[in-house]
């Protein structure tokens, strides 16, 4: 049997004197790029550097929306009614299909960010306001959900193509969910671990929570993310692991 899966990582993150992660290289080892818009990180400067090597590369271009939330880098909750998340998410993937435009390339996927996406994994109105504003923008982009989550199925129900997302480097809950990033337990910070329970995800379609219990569940994507000291290793360590196991790493949608 052959197996295919998009390999993503969340990029774009820095910002004016703040320089986060090795995009350049990552870029080397994955399919897709989730580009920050610039509310909880990213600039317009970095937004066409990142869209630029992307599109040079031939890497997915996907647009990265979170919360206005510069300073806790998006991953604080916040209290936010549906309308201003639909408005939000406009903006932010508006402003990045016009530099992948101007680059003679365009958008692929859209994927929340943080705090944004947690809440929209169990939240269906926050889910919906994400779904009804990608849908506005082109019904044609992929919409990156947690696997099983609420946005998943507005994404579904909004007539969008979906990709489930799994994350190599995180923790899960017995309920499907990311372990919070305020507990100590919630990455997974070594690179055979990390590539394990990724193969075993994608063959078995399982992966193990944290208190030993299995969770079902689907993988389209799997996400490493950008910020991390390790991210380039996992990188490399997943491209390889996965050509090893026979599964083909390929942008989802295509």
């Amino acid at each position: 049997m052959t197996y295919y899966v998009d390999l993503n990582s969340d990029l774009g993150e820095s910002f004016g004197a703040f320089k986060i992660g090795q995009d350049d290289l990552v870029m080397n080892y994955i399919s897709s790029a989730n580009i920050a818009c610039g509310f909880h990180a990213g600039d317009y400067n970095v937004m066409q550097h990142t869209v630029k090597k992307a599109s040079e590369k031939k890497v997915g271009i996907g647009a990265h929306p979170g919360l206005l939330d510069l300073i806790g880098f998006g991953r604080r909750p916040m209290k936010i009614d549906p309308q201003e998340v639909y408005n939000l998410v406009i903006y932010q993937v508006g402003s990045l299909q016009a530099f992948a435009h101007i680059n003679q390339n365009e958008l692929n996927h859209v994927k929340a960010h943080g705090a944004l996406y947690n809440m929209a994994g169990k939240d269906a109105e926050i889910a919906q306001a994400i779904a009804e504003a990608v849908y506005a923008i082109n019904p044609n982009l992929i919409l990156f959900g947690l696997a099983g989550s609420e946005l998943v199925k507005a994404g579904k129900k909004a007539g969008l193509p979906v990709a489930e997302e799994v994350f190599a480097d995180r923790t899960y809950q017995p309920d499907g969910s990311l372990t919070p990033r305020t507990l100590a337990n919630a990455m997974v910070e070594d690179a055979n671990e990390a590539v394990s329970r990724v193969i075993r995800m994608v063959k078995d379609g399982k992966v193990e929570a944290i208190d030993g219990s299995d969770i079902v569940i689907n993988v389209d994507t799997i996400c490493i993310h950008g910020d991390e000291p390790k991210s380039l290793e996992f990188a490399k360590r997943l491209c390889t692991a996965l050509t090893e196991h026979g599964i083909i790493i390929k942008r989802v949608g295509k």
